[in-house]
Order: structure tokens, then C-alpha cells, then sequence
């Protein structure tokens, strides 16, 4: 097993605080009181950033991504300290997608220059929702006018790329709130829509308490009927949950879906990387932010890392290349996995059997039924003996 060259590699920094942690979020963040340490931050994920290097030598960046918790807690001088030090360490062609997580209860509007002139270049904006009543029960900080606000700063600072975040199946919704809340996101024209399920995740108190939420079928609707709105109004579907404009697909999500390779630095941080002789390896930081501040640029801040086998690549490349529309081709398959399109063909053919896959010239995509059940679809790509997915 051999990779002729590399994927392409990106970045993920992690920022762990939040004012307020949300009952649905299992993202590993943490209640911040007061402002973070900002200088004692930065310095801790370039000494991270040191670390990871030696694995990635002369390799070139194809994206950043600063999330969270909540990044836009950082001020513009911290982000652009943080740049900086990235582009002192690695190649960073010029253009290239830089994102940054940012949540309309926890940022000034004053901030969004400095972040344009650090080199920020997509804004992520978490708005969930536009309904105050919808907002209210999920624990947002922030009500509809400061998020149509944030929007409307963000343009005015000079950012042209901006995703806004939404959610459906949200306690107390109905389907003309979810309707609504499309039809304002769409008003302000971002570049990029995710539209995504709330899932209750475990150890949330979601999950420990859960909310009264909308029936299945009434979510499947809302799903359905918000695919056909954003078609219409000009974002194209590429995932699951993900909506561009024309050329606005996110890069380095995308890198993601295509089972590329990316650093991870920052409490929890996650990251993949591939060598020339097929080795596959994931590696984690530790968790707790005070912990991961101290070891920070010692062996102390890697809490595991584990060599992926054949079974594992198969799996995670299929967990993120079968939530692409487009589905994925034989030479995609062998160029990221090292491994031939043999190894999965018979899956496959019992995949497009049950009316989960249709084949391709060159690969295969998931169906309509595929993308509703794709923990089915999923499940034919599990190691033998192993337990469907959850």
C-alpha cells in the first residue's frame, strides 16, 4: 500500500471558550468568565503548531480553519499574531481559504476589519436560527437583529465569503418557522448555507433531558423543503448539509470529505496524516484547555494517536466521501487510500442492490435513499463483526 503523493493538507486550529456552553453542543469548549489569555493562547498553538511539523515537512497548506468553541472571542491582533506565525512555519499559497468560526452573541463589529487584514477571508457565522423563540430554547446568547447585524458588519468590513450556520428540528419548531428562517438567511445573500439537523448528542443536556422536538416526518419535510428553497434561490447542495453559490463550496471542508490530510492544534484538536508508504495516522491533543495550555509544545499535549488499518481507511473514507452528492470516483478512492477499488467493489455492488448507491462510469454516489439513510448506507462499509452505526 503506497500513496503515489500526498493529499492536500490542511489546517484546524482550535479555540475552546465559550461565554456560554450551548445544551446541544458536544464540541469539546468550555465557559469562559472574562476575556481568554489571548498571548499565553497564541503562544501555546504555535509552540502545538511546532510539534506537528516534522510530519509534514515541505508540505503546502491548502486551507485554514480557526473553530470552536468561539474564535471570534479572539481580538483581530491575536488572530493576526496567529497567522503570522502559521505563515513563518509553513508554505501558504496566496488565496488560500482561511475561515473563522464567528458567533453573533460574542463579537464587536469593530473586530471583523482587523480579521480581514490578519488575513481572514471566509466568516462562519453561527446564526441557527432567526426565531427569538428558537434561539431562547436552544440557550443561544444572541437574539435575530444581532444576528441579521453581524451579517450585515461582516460585509461592511469587506468579506464577500461568508457561511451562515442553520438549524432545523429545533424544539418548538414548525415548519413555517423553518421556512422562515431560510427565507432570511437566503435575504442576506450569504455565499454559503449549512443547513443541518440538531441531533441530540451524548452528554449533552440535550440528551440527558431532552427537549420536546418536532416529529420525524415533520423534520424529513423540513430537510426536503429546504433543499428545494435553497436550490431555487441559488445554493447548490454538495453535501449533506452544505450549500454554495456557484465556486463558494467550502475548500477546506471539502478537504475533509475527500479524506485529505489536516494539522490539528488546540485543547481536543483532531488531525490525519498520510506518509508516502500508506501509513495513515490520527493524532489528538489533549482536552481540557488549562492542561493543553501548559503542555502545550511538549510530548504532555498529545493525548493519543493511533496508525489506521485497511478496515479503518475504508470506513472513514466512506464516512466522508458518501455525504458528497457527487459521491466519489475509483482514481479519488485509490489516490487517498492507497488501496485498489477491488477492495470494495462487492460492498458496492450490494450498496446499489438496495437502492443506496447508483453506480458511475468512474465510481459511485449515494442515491435519494441513500442520502436519507445513510447509517444504512454506512453500515455495509463496517468491518465484519463489527455493530452498525449509531
Amino acid at each position: 500500500m503506497t500513496l503515489l503523493q500526498p493529499p492536500p493538507l490542511s489546517l484546524y486550529i482550535h479555540i475552546p471558550w465559550c461565554i456560554r456552553k450551548c445544551p446541544y453542543c458536544d464540541f469539546n469548549s468550555r465557559a469562559i468568565k472574562g476575556d481568554p489569555d489571548e498571548n499565553a493562547c497564541v503562544d501555546a498553538l504555535l509552540a502545538d503548531l511546532d510539534t506537528e511539523l516534522p510530519q509534514v515537512r515541505g508540505r503546502t497548506l491548502h486551507s485554514v480553519f480557526i473553530g470552536g468553541g468561539t474564535p471570534s472571542l479572539l481580538s483581530g491582533a491575536a488572530v493576526e499574531r496567529l497567522l503570522a506565525g502559521v505563515r513563518q512555519r509553513m508554505p501558504c499559497p496566496s488565496g488560500m481559504e482561511i475561515t473563522l468560526e464567528a458567533n453573533p452573541g460574542a463579537l464587536a463589529s469593530e473586530r471583523f476589519g482587523p480579521y480581514r487584514a490578519a488575513g481572514i477571508n471566509r466568516l462562519s457565522i453561527g446564526v441557527q436560527s432567526f426565531d427569538a423563540g428558537c434561539l431562547q430554547r436552544l440557550g443561544r446568547i444572541h437574539g435575530p437583529g444581532e444576528a441579521i447585524a453581524a451579517v450585515e458588519a461582516a460585509r461592511a468590513a469587506g468579506f464577500d465569503n461568508i457561511n451562515l450556520d442553520l438549524m432545523f428540528g429545533l424544539p418548538g419548531q414548525g415548519l413555517d418557522q423553518a421556512r422562515m428562517d431560510l427565507d432570511t438567511a437566503a435575504g442576506l445573500g450569504p455565499a454559503h448555507i449549512s443547513y443541518y439537523q440538531l441531533t441530540l448528542e451524548p452528554g449533552t443536556p440535550f440528551f440527558r433531558s431532552p427537549p420536546p422536538l418536532p416529529a420525524e416526518e415533520g423534520i424529513w419535510e423540513m430537510q426536503r423543503q429546504g433543499r428545494i428553497f435553497l436550490q431555487k434561490n441559488g445554493y447548490a447542495q454538495y453535501e449533506v448539509s452544505a450549500y454554495a453559490r456557484p465556486g463558494r463550496q467550502c475548500r477546506h471542508n471539502l478537504n475533509y470529505w475527500t479524506f485529505g490530510d489536516y494539522l490539528g492544534i488546540g485543547a481536543g484538536a483532531h488531525g490525519k496524516i498520510s506518509d508516502a508508504s500508506g501509513r495513515i495516522m490520527r493524532r489528538w491533543k489533549v482536552a481540557a484547555p488549562e492542561a493543553y495550555l501548559k503542555a502545550a509544545g511538549t510530548g504532555k499535549a498529545l493525548a493519543g494517536q493511533r496508525r489506521l488499518t485497511h478496515e479503518d481507511i475504508v470506513l472513514e473514507f466512506m464516512m466522508n466521501a458518501l455525504r458528497l452528492h457527487q459521491g466519489f470516483s475509483r482514481s479519488l478512492f485509490e489516490a487517498r487510500t492507497g488501496l485498489p477499488f477491488e477492495r470494495i467493489q462487492a460492498r458496492l455492488d450490494k450498496a446499489v442492490q438496495r437502492g443506496l448507491l447508483e453506480p458511475g462510469a468512474d465510481g459511485a454516489r449515494p442515491s435519494s435513499s441513500g442520502r436519507r439513510f445513510l447509517n444504512d448506507l454506512l453500515a455495509l462499509f463496517l468491518p465484519d463483526g463489527k455493530s452498525p452505526l449509531k
